[in-house]
């Protein structure tokens, strides 16, 4: 089968193993600059750049803008291998690339604002809703102080997360609302001891008008004449991608590990120790943990995109399972990074050991609000048991 061609750049649409391939061959860089990412705070332009060469921020993108409109595993599949060279890189690819999917949901117009001069600006964003947001007249008026956007620096525009309130103060439904750069300021506080190399600084915003057009709702899912793969509910796909590039850092952990375990001699009994059954042992199990993993995102993929090429909505009975399936890759990636991590010694604490820094970046992943396996547990246990659902995540409330 012939690869599809772009009509507007007329240039070809990579496949979905293309696209992995190249970033499994940027890996090797990838890892040996992660301790100067680490240590700037931030991924460098340059970086950046490679990514937009490859087409990484394409895949999501819709194709009236010069995206190629892709189904969303390919994207998870391509975080998947970056994750594995440098957490923090493949972290903001993510991040920043993920936005591209998002305007699939909304008003072309929106897209037009953003990409009508230049189809490779970036949006940054931060979801949380921590400011404040009033209704007017075309639109809204913003302002707040929103935490943690990963890869800020690199954005021209950013999606903000907030809540409309009725006039009782009850939150009605979730929105994101894309902002200019000149709208907000960067604040420089992020200083972690995981993932310091994503830049993830706050944003402030005194007072922004959004217009109607460039805000949507984060859980009015409904079904309309979109393309298929903007059909994909919009928890679904943000989620599975920070599951996605947390696999890739589990990953790059055992890569390192086995690197470095097939030359290591025990310093007491001069056996090699890629011989110790306890090497083996965790070695297998951390491995298991993170190809189940992956297993789970391919299967609810290829499950749920049955279901929109179908142009049927991903039900809320399998919503709520898959959320609980993503949540919990973040527990269980943290959980092998940590198993293999043991058997290091004290090789595995100094920052010159690659394989710590895995496990800092795994751990302060798995604790981003998506891969919360234990409130996602809770839901999917009180929906089995009440039918009832969490408010705010699934369907917009039914006030009385």
């Amino acid at each position: 089968m012939q690869p599809a061609v772009l009509e507007r750049t007329n240039i070809q649409i990579p496949t979905s193993d293309e696209l992995v391939a190249r970033a499994a061959a940027m890996v090797p860089g990838l890892r040996d600059r992660a301790d100067e990412i680490e240590k700037a705070r931030q991924v460098p332009n340059d970086v950046v750049q490679m990514f937009k060469d490859a087409g990484f921020f394409r895949i999501l993108q819709p194709k009236a803008f010069g995206g190629w409109e892709m189904n969303p595993i390919v994207f998870m599949r391509v975080l998947g291998e970056l994750g594995r060279g440098c957490c923090a890189s493949a972290w903001i690819m993510m991040i920043l690339g993920v936005h591209n999917w998002e305007f699939g949901l909304m008003e072309a117009r929106a897209g037009e604002d953003v990409w009508g001069e230049d189809d490779e600006t970036i949006i940054a964003s931060s979801y949380p809703p921590v400011g404040d947001i009033t209704k007017v007249e075309g639109g809204w008026r913003i302002k707040g102080r929103w935490p943690t956007s990963s890869g800020s620096d690199h954005g021209k525009w950013a999606f903000i997360g907030a809540l409309e309130k009725n006039e009782k103060g009850i939150p009605v439904d979730r929105h994101a609302l894309l902002v200019k750069r000149e709208d907000y300021e960067i604040i420089d506080d992020w200083f972690t001891f995981g993932l310091s190399g994503t830049g993830s600084k706050s944003l402030l915003i005194k007072d922004a008008f959004v217009p109607d057009h460039r805000a949507h709702s984060m859980i009015d899912y409904k079904l309309d004449d979109r393309p298929v793969n903007y059909l994909f509910p919009f928890a679904m796909v943000f989620y599975s991608s920070v599951s996605s590039v947390i696999i890739g850092f589990a990953q790059g952990a055992i890569d390192v590990f086995i690197e470095q375990m097939q030359v290591r001699v025990d310093n007491g009994s001069g056996a090699a120790t890629r011989l110790s059954p306890y090497v083996k042992d965790r070695l297998a199990n951390a491995v298991a943990k993170v190809r189940a993993c992956r297993a789970r995102m391919e299967h609810m993929m290829a499950h749920c995109t049955a279901i929109v090429e179908r142009r049927e909505l991903v039900s809320n009975d399998d919503r709520i399972h898959y959320m609980l399936d993503m949540a919990r890759i973040g527990r269980e990636c943290e959980e092998a990074a940590l198993t293999i991590y043991k058997c290091t010694g004290a090789r595995g604490v100094y920052s010159s050991n690659p394989i710590q820094r895995y496990l800092r970046d795994t751990l302060v992943a798995a604790n981003h609000i998506t891969q919360d396996a234990d409130n996602n547990a809770g839901a999917l246990g009180g929906y089995l048991l009440s039918g009832e659902l969490p408010p705010m995540l699934y369907e917009k409330p039914k006030l009385v």
